[in-house]
């Protein structure tokens, strides 16, 4: 006798699902065969084999994105799942998205805000109020609006938010300040949301990814002086000795969505151990005090 799908039924909205993270989320939740197959771009490695993701989760997903083309071709590849094109700084837009769903599948179960960005590195001098006004309106104000549109749908079937933020809102990274305020603002939220929506029985987790190997990663290194060096040093970030993959994420997502019933308000960490142990911090320019070793 055939096993249930564990989402069978049930309907996800993704934000950012063209590539990515996002892709992987899509796949997961929406693909009803083995991940190796349906992801070919995820390698095998020492330590990671596409198989061991093979989900059927049975939802039906409608995702959006700018990216039209990278869409629609995703769309192509997974039958079943709806495209909408869609820049979750609109709030038209994001109504849009609402109505596409409930017309076409006349409920909500499950949201995840994952469309953001990461600029490249920049030091506080270098970044201006209106770019993190930009920024604040794609990784932060785009979330909560979809969220407010979301919530008078999911409470009607005890549904669930999965926010993605990331490790660096918890930890901080170098060069990086408006991203990571953005981001510890999102997983800030998150709590927030869950204490307010249990009364509904609506559950708000977030995902906080560390490094993982995405277009947009590959795109971070290639703007650096040492694109190779750049990706062997967030490689060596992890104790696991390797990148995490989207379809890991999109893993965890399909967890909270239907497994961690009983969760709300977590931080999911994928990150591959990325926070744990001691690391060297100061850098060359730092003003490194050492020790005086008595007599």
């Amino acid at each position: 006798m055939a096993a249930v799908p564990r989402y069978s039924g049930k309907v996800v909205v993704v934000t950012g699902g063209a590539r990515g993270i996002g892709a992987g989320i899509v796949r997961a939740f929406g693909v009803h065969k083995g991940a190796a197959e349906a992801a070919p771009q995820v390698r095998r490695t020492r330590n990671f084999s596409p198989s061991l993701l093979a989900v059927d989760s049975g939802a039906q997903v409608v995702f959006c994105d700018k990216d039209e083309a990278g869409g629609r071709a995703l769309e192509q590849e997974l039958p079943g799942t709806v495209f909408v094109r869609c820049d979750v700084t609109q709030e038209g837009d994001l109504q849009t998205l609402i109505s596409e769903t409930l017309s076409q599948f006349g409920r909500l179960d499950c949201v995840v805000n994952n469309a953001g960005y990461h600029p490249p590195a920049q030091w506080p001098e270098e970044t201006s109020a209106q770019d993190f006004r930009q920024l604040l309106e794609l990784n932060l104000l785009g979330t909560y609006t979809l969220t407010k549109l979301a919530l008078p749908h999911l409470r009607k079937h005890r549904g669930n938010i999965i926010n993605i933020s990331s490790l660096v809102g918890t930890i901080g990274q170098s060069q990086a300040v408006t991203y990571v305020a953005t981001k510890g603002a999102v997983t800030a939220m998150t709590k927030a949301l869950a204490l307010d929506e249990s009364r509904y029985g609506v559950r708000v987790n977030c995902i906080s990814p560390g490094n993982i190997w995405t277009p947009l990663w590959e795109e971070l290194a290639a703007s650096t002086s040492d694109p190779s060096a750049t990706i062997l040093e967030g490689t060596l970030a992890q104790p696991l000795g390797r990148m995490g993959q989207p379809a890991e994420v999109g893993a965890a997502a399909v967890f909270l969505a239907s497994g961690a019933t009983f969760c709300t308000g977590l931080e999911l960490l994928v990150t591959g151990g990325a926070e744990l142990g001691y690391g060297r911090k100061s850098t060359r320019s730092s003003l490194v005090e050492t020790p005086i070793l008595p007599p």
